[in-house]
């Protein structure tokens, strides 16, 4: 467990990624009780200076023994370097908010959104896990609703940006609009496709295009990006029976994720309740004036903290049916802001 103090060693491992550069910002935004900032990334990135507070700090490679005198270790450098290095954090006595799927199912680890489980924190051995970006800002809603009704259900469908898969997928979308701008159109068949030189990291071309195919297939045709959202969400509602079932689709969108999630409950929940109680959630805003055509969109939603919640209604198809259309900043509430919550939590509960 952590030892309380004013100020905390805190090691950022991945620091040059996405996640890690939205780490820095956020732990300034927030004025976080830091009084070592050690940055952490592959041999490639060492020596790579980056700004703090004003102040340049050098990126060091990441080693076993990167964590002597630190107190928290936030990750976000892939389920491989986290299985191998986080071990010796916890064994050098830092407690580590891990990113990566490595840790998210284990019984021993508490997977955690604070504002719906942050008591779980108090079980960890060194390790809590912070999940999946498209689980992360859909559990917030759900657990506004169970808090009223307990929920049967749970049918989602995301709609995923590319920087969720990586900054380099973001920049291969650009180079395929790029191309694309520069042809004219004349409708016909193939007008709209570019080359396959420059399809390299998604399975198809991302451009003007959608892909329901994020992460692996599953022997049960679902993917794995969908089975995670599954299982996820069970852990952290602590509903281990309630069904869910789950389609991800990665669409040309450079930030946010959105989602349009179909709950049922045990009793009749209008959309008046609704928007009622998702408005007094902590964590979420309502954006819900259909005929003034006001709704959650990524572009509004880039860099914001709040989970953004929309297109309330009643599903007409079943008794106590919900739609809600879910949107929010994957790489901010959906990774890093996340993570440092558990870490402003854990700080508070020491």
């Amino acid at each position: 467990m952590l030892n309380k103090k004013e100020k905390y060693n805190v090691a950022i491992m991945g620091a040059t990624g996405a996640v890690g550069t939205q780490f820095l910002w956020i732990l300034e935004e927030r004025n976080f009780p830091i009084d070592d900032l050690k940055l952490l990334a592959s041999e490639r990135s060492a020596g790579k200076k980056l700004i703090f507070k004003g102040k340049e700090i050098a990126v060091e490679v990441l080693t076993k023994d990167s964590f002597e005198g630190v107190d928290i270790v936030l990750a976000s450098a892939g389920a491989a370097r986290s299985k191998e290095f986080l071990p010796y954090a916890v064994e050098a006595g830092a407690v580590c908010i891990d990113n990566s799927s490595a840790y998210r199912m284990d019984d021993e680890v508490p997977l955690v959104v604070p504002e719906v489980n942050f008591q779980a924190i108090t079980k960890n051995k060194g390790i809590i896990a912070n999940p999946n970006c498209s689980t992360i800002q859909m559990v917030l809603p759900l657990k506004a609703i169970n808090n009223i009704s307990p929920i049967r259900r749970i049918v989602v469908t995301t709609f995923q940006s590319t920087s969720g898969a990586g900054q380099q997928n973001v920049l291969e979308m650009e180079k395929q609009a790029m191309r694309l701008g520069k042809k004219e159109s004349h409708h016909e068949i193939g007008d709209h496709t570019v080359s396959k030189d420059t399809i390299e990291r998604f399975q198809h071309q991302i451009a003007y295009n959608v892909i329901p195919h994020i992460d692996v297939f599953e022997d049960n045709f679902y993917t794995k990006e969908e089975i995670k959202m599954v299982n996820e969400t069970r852990k952290i509602m602590d509903m281990p029976n309630i069904h869910v079932t789950a389609t991800c689709v990665r669409v040309p969108v450079y930030y946010a994720h959105s989602e349009s999630v179909n709950i049922e409950t045990e009793s009749k929940i209008t959309r008046d309740e609704a928007i009622k109680v998702l408005g007094a959630f902590s964590g979420i805003t309502v954006v819900d004036s259909p005929f003034e055509n006001k709704y959650p969109m990524p572009i509004d939603t880039e860099g914001k903290d709040d989970v953004f919640v929309g297109r309330i209604r009643e599903d007409e198809s079943i008794e106590n049916g919900l739609n809600m259309w879910v949107v929010a900043d994957n790489l901010r509430k959906g990774a890093a802001l996340n993570a440092i919550q558990i870490a402003e939590d854990l700080i508070r509960m020491t």
